[in-house]
């Protein structure tokens, strides 16, 4: 075991199930005070107890990331506990898949208040004092549906694709003063989340070279890679993690 991140917290949003909870391990691993923020507090419960129980720390915010507030909320009792934040991960994230025809503007509204907004302002509120540290990291989690078009996925798809703007933005504004702003773009990967989708997840694999449905555990160990010193030098950078979909 390693300790890269020893010293340093970290805020994993939507980090109580699937590519969250696996990244807050991952990075508890690595020796990271993990703030697990989601809104189940069972299941933040749950993730904090497997982090101690392997000597980590951790802890869990509850947060339900609709609008600004809510996110500087978040970010400011993330600094209070933990006394700064030095990795922001920005996970949370739903991915209704509906024609847009069937597409409320509540539906609408909700997709990219969480997507986008939440990230947005949680960004606003934390990268400032990184940038005044002169060192930080932000990983944003999008999706290969940013870079292709897919039928059924307009509504996600358009909200990450505004997430991977951000993150090259965000890399030229804040990566001079010392902070690292990349993404993940991850595939079909199983998780309870996706566990709906059935025989359908299996069929979009299978058009990648891979042939199958990554794990939360994969795209975690690529987060954690952008989350370390290893990527000193990325910034800007789009990983995917989709067993080469985006390739062919």
């Amino acid at each position: 075991m390693t300790f890269e991140l020893t010293g340093r917290s970290a805020l994993v949003t939507g980090g109580t199930s699937g590519i969250g909870r696996a990244t807050a391990l991952a990075l508890a691993n690595l020796g990271a005070h993990v703030l697990v923020a989601g809104r189940d507090p069972r299941r933040g419960d749950e993730v904090v107890r497997a982090i101690r129980e392997k000597g980590g720390k951790a802890d869990f915010l509850a947060t339900d990331l609709r609008d600004e507030d809510a996110a500087r909320s978040l970010a400011a009792r993330a600094r209070e506990l933990a006394g700064r934040v030095d990795v922001l991960v920005n996970n949370a994230g739903i991915y209704p898949f509906m024609a847009t025809d069937e597409t409320s503007e509540i539906d609408f509204d909700a997709v990219y208040a969480l997507n986008v907004k939440a990230p947005y302002f949680l960004v606003a509120e934390l990268a400032p004092d990184m940038a005044a540290r002169g060192d930080g990291v932000i990983v944003n989690v999008t999706t290969m549906v940013a870079e292709f078009g897919m039928s059924g996925m307009a509504l996600y798809g358009s909200s990450k694709a505004a997430v991977v703007l951000l993150t090259k933005a965000w890399a030229a504004e804040y990566g001079p003063r010392g902070v690292r702003v990349n993404a993940v773009s991850p595939g079909p990967v199983q998780t309870a989340g996706t566990a709906a989708m059935g025989d359908d997840l299996d069929v979009l694999a299978s058009a990648a070279p891979a042939g199958r449905p990554g794990s939360a555990d994969e795209v975690a160990e690529a987060i954690a890679f952008l989350a370390t010193d290893r990527s000193s030098f990325v910034h800007g950078a789009l990983l995917p993690v989709d067993g080469g979909r985006i390739a062919v």
